[in-house]
């Protein structure tokens, strides 16, 4: 939207200096102009209604402007409609807008124009051309090097496409291009250091796309840029000092990129930035005082999911102008500011702040407090903030979970802050015994205790009101469980004794069999293994507990998980307990043991993994020597996919009743020396909803049923949920794009609406568009990531009902050839013998037509060879026999429909 609103005020700006002279109700006076319109009328098959004939087109026909002289200098297609013909074969046929000599603009956005962009695109474009928007119009293929001909352009778009290939270098000759967007489509590659030539840019977008490489230090020379965004790209390296010379920037976005290092210095040369974007890289050390003082003009500011420690400095505090901050996700440590009523930011009022996931300690200062009070949101959950909350006339959303505070829920226990600030050298007791809550209300105790009173009257009502319909809901079960025939309590009985390991259900009592889950550590054993649970050991801030590395007694490397019983449900750490005395299988965490010594915390251990997790092991940091980061092969991938399946098919198909993991992404999926999946983050795990299953294990887990049952807010209880994230893990083993299956967000959503259009059962080359750039495949390993990725799609149907089961995604990983090969072998015939259901994969391609009605897809560009990247590689497993891919037949015949398929 900002985009077009820009593109807009571009265009009244020409009007106005009189580039674009139109004039309204002048007639067309040029014979070559108007054989240019019908050819053009002729070539796009535009509809009678909008461009009529024996009538005046610059007058009557819809989008046409004419000068004063009558000439023909812009044409604007979007809202115009083809006929009926045109719509069945729509084309990138324009050839006419080379003979309007005179044409100023050509707009086309929305109106499709299916196909790549000629060659002569460029170079016989009307010399007086300015404008080109065909953002929207199903392009795709190169961008024309000849496109660099094209001198008079101040505005191109090509966004929101299905554009290919590098950014050519010819680009750079644009010098008199103002406003650059290419946007959301396919590129890859390097930007090429020519292109920097384009010296009068204000604006340029190159997000959401597969660029790869540095981010150019050549930028720092266009001294009139005033929008950068880089943003959505697979960028990697430091942030150039050299963006520091452009003074005119006013927005800089390069989030969601592989960037590393600190941010330098220069950036506080930036005195008209208002925007900087700079989430989801790998950027660390500290943030320096001296970036932010002369930033003056900041409205907003984007630090988090990034790898930044130390204090905050006090010169972000000071930004009068700023509305927005969001440093979460890092490791900020220090206390928070000690605003005073004056210099609290005044402009702050309706803006947002969020500081949370970090290890920010103290108390809140009653400046702060006034701070708070003028935002609509504030986040500062997940630190070690202590003392009190103020309770008037802050924030109309504030979040203070998993802080140290007295007078607030879901907090962390005494131990657990006394300990923090210990290894701080800080005392803790002040804030404990001595200290009331700051006043931060002016409020008289007459409207206080009137307050009271209202809320002593609400809770009376709420109370009786619950307490009755607990009553007349015991009442109902009752009598709905006395009507229970002996035929039902009989089978319930036999399903009860199918759990794996042949043990009967137990008795209906909350209780776990401690002694049979692993060694029961002491609390002094836990402490020497994690050096008093150290600041240097702790991994991360889990959903469910601290995270820490430790070592025991014996040598063996462990993680240990800190459960603060305060801020989570006594159930959640039972399921754990219980789930492990009572399953096991390769593919699942190694359990070491526990410790429940202390009623206010407890621990779960396991044992460590040396690859971490998919998260950390997908890229890693390159060695002495080496460029860029280092990421897994095909071959790996494909075997860490396949063992996750592994995992879930325990979960959902071996498992009575079927249980359902409800946290899958990246970081659940550990990984051992040998990169054999080991799944983790098992303290939400539930059995499925609807099951009728009764016993123990059962009772514990469903106090973690979907939201709509239990309002905890927790992920849906149904394997289909497990199938869906495990899509986006899979999307992530193919693109390399880090951070897809952790995250629900807006910007994750669109790309993978962006993404998933380039996933086609029938076009394999599209594939290549979106793979991960630093993957090396042969011919039949690129048939393997496609088979993959077609899974994903089909594991990513917004139907849960349509999704494919664990069973037969393993299967198609097991075996990707057959995903898009023909069955012409015994082995296909074998596997088809293994389902009693029907055929394996006629389940992802009945799943796959479904899931094609509801998503938009873009036809293949023609093939490139150039694409596919050749290397020695070795086939896979996966990859069993010589058939050609190009020997297709219609896909009802190659993957039968699936009949009597359970969901």
């Amino acid at each position: 939207m900002l985009t077009l609103l820009l593109l807009g005020r571009f265009f009244l700006l020409f009007i106005a200096a009189g580039l674009l002279p139109i004039a309204a109700g002048k007639n067309l006076s040029s014979a070559a102009d108007l054989e240019a319109l019908y050819s053009l009328r002729a070539t796009l098959g535009l509809r009678a209604r909008d461009w009529p004939r024996k009538v005046d087109p610059c007058s009557s026909w819809a989008g046409v402007g004419c000068d004063t002289g009558g000439r023909v200098v812009s044409l604007d297609l979007y809202g115009l409609r083809r006929t009926r013909l045109g719509r069945q074969n729509p084309r990138f046929a324009v050839e006419g807008i080379q003979n309007l000599t005179r044409l100023a603009s050509f707009n086309a956005t929305g109106f499709t124009l299916l196909g790549s962009i000629p060659d002569w695109f460029g170079s016989r474009l009307p010399p007086s051309l300015a404008i080109l928007d065909l953002r929207r119009t199903s392009i795709y293929g190169d961008i024309p090097y000849s496109l660099g001909g094209a001198t008079g352009l101040t505005v191109l778009s090509l966004a929101e496409n299905s554009v290919t290939g590098s950014i050519p270098p010819t680009l750079g000759r644009l010098r008199n291009l103002s406003f650059l967007d290419l946007s959301r489509n396919l590129l890859s590659g390097d930007v090429p250091a020519e292109f920097t030539g384009i010296e009068n840019v204000t604006y340029l977008d190159l997000s959401s796309n597969f660029i790869t490489g540095v981010v150019l230090p050549e930028i720092g020379d266009l001294s009139k840029l005033e929008t950068l965004i880089l943003a959505n790209n697979s960028f990697t390296g430091s942030i150039p000092p050299e963006l520091g010379n452009v003074s005119s920037l006013f927005t800089l976005d390069l989030s969601f990129n592989s960037l590393f290092g600190a941010l330098p210095d220069s950036l506080s040369n930036l005195r008209n930035l208002r925007h900087l974007k700079l989430g989801s890289n790998f950027l660390s050390g500290f943030l320096r005082s001296k970036i932010f003082s002369g930033l003056s003009v900041l409205e907003s500011i984007t630090l988090s999911r990034n790898n930044f420690s130390g204090e905050l400095p006090d010169s972000l505090w000071s930004l009068s102008k700023l509305r927005f901050l969001d440093v979460s996700y890092n490791n900020f440590t220090g206390s928070l500011p000690e605003l005073s009523s004056t210099n609290a930011n005044r402009n702050a009022i309706g803006g947002s702040i969020n500081l949370s996931h970090n290890l920010l300690y103290g108390s809140i200062s009653s400046g702060f407090a006034i701070l708070l009070s003028r935002l609509s949101y504030a986040d500062i959950s997940d630190n070690y903030l202590r003392g009190f909350v103020p309770r008037d006339g802050t924030s109309r959303i504030l979040s203070v979970k998993m802080n140290c505070f007295q007078n607030a829920s879901s907090q962390r226990t005494q131990a657990v802050c006394e300990h923090f600030y210990e290894d701080r050298g800080i005392p803790y007791d002040d804030i404990v015994n001595g200290n009331s809550p700051p006043v931060t209300s002016r409020r008289s105790n007459s409207s206080k205790s009137n307050n009271a009173w209202k809320y002593i009257v609400i809770a009376v009502v709420g109370g009786t009101a619950l307490l009755v319909f607990v009553i007349i809901s015991v009442m109902l079960c009752f009598r709905w469980c006395r009507s229970l025939s002996s035929e039902q309590r009989d089978a319930s009985q036999n399903a009860a004794s199918s759990i794996p390991g042949g043990g009967l259900a137990r008795p209906p009592i909350v209780a776990v069999n401690l002694p049979a889950v692993g060694v029961a550590f002491t609390f002094e054993q836990l402490a020497r293994a994690t050096l008093d649970f150290g600041e240097g050991n702790l991994i991360k801030h889990g959903k469910s507990g601290d995270i820490y590395h430790g070592i025991l007694e014996n040598g063996i490397n462990v993680i240990v998980k800190r459960i603060d019983m305060g801020s989570v449900k006594k159930e959640s750490y039972m399921v754990e307990l219980d789930f492990f005395a009572r399953f096991s299988h390769e593919r699942l965490v190694p359990f070491v043991g526990h410790c429940s010594e202390n009623e206010n915390e407890k621990f779960l251990v396991y044992r460590q993994m040396p690859q971490r997790d998919l998260s950390n092991a997908l890229y890693r940091k390159p060695s002495p020597g080496e460029e860029g980061l280092q990421s897994l092969d095909w071959i790996t991938r494909l075997k860490i996919a396949t063992g996750a399946a592994e995992a879930l098919c325990f979960l959902h198909h071996e498992c009575v009743p079927p249980l359902v993991h409800r946290d899958i992404q990246a970081s659940s999926i550990l990984l051992d020396d040998k990169f054999e999946v080991r799944l983790g983050s098992l303290s939400i795990v539930c059995t499925q909803e609807g099951d009728g299953y009764q016993n123990v294990f059962s009772r514990f887990l469903r106090f973690s049923q979907t939201p709509e049952q239990s309002g905890t807010g927790l992920p849906p209880a149904s394997c289909a949920y497990d199938v869906h994230c495990f899509g986006k893990v899979l999307l992530e083993l193919v693109t390399g794009k880090l951070g897809v299956s952790g995250s629900n967000d807006v910007s994750t959503n669109e790309w993978l609406d962006h993404t998933l259009r380039f996933i086609n059962i029938y076009e394999k080359e599209l594939i290549t568009k979106i793979v991960d750039p630093s993957l090396i495949v042969d011919e039949d390993l690129l048939e393997e990531v496609w088979a993959m990725a077609i899974v994903a799609r089909s594991c990513l149907n917004p139907k849960s009902s349509k999704r494919p089961l664990m069973k037969y995604i393993l299967k198609a990983l097991e075996n990707p050839l057959k995903v898009v090969r023909e069955e012409n072998n015994s082995a296909s015939g074998r596997l088809k013998a293994t389902s009693s259901r029907g055929s394996w994969n006629a389940v992802f391609f009945g799943s796959w037509r479904h899931s094609s009605s509801d998503m938009p897809s873009v036809s293949a560009p023609p093939r490139d060879d150039r694409s596919l990247r050749r290397s020695g590689t070795t086939r896979s497993q996966g990859s069993i026999g010589e058939h050609s891919f190009s020997r297709r037949r219609p896909s009802k015949d190659i993957f039968p429909e699936p009949h009597d398929i359970e969901d």
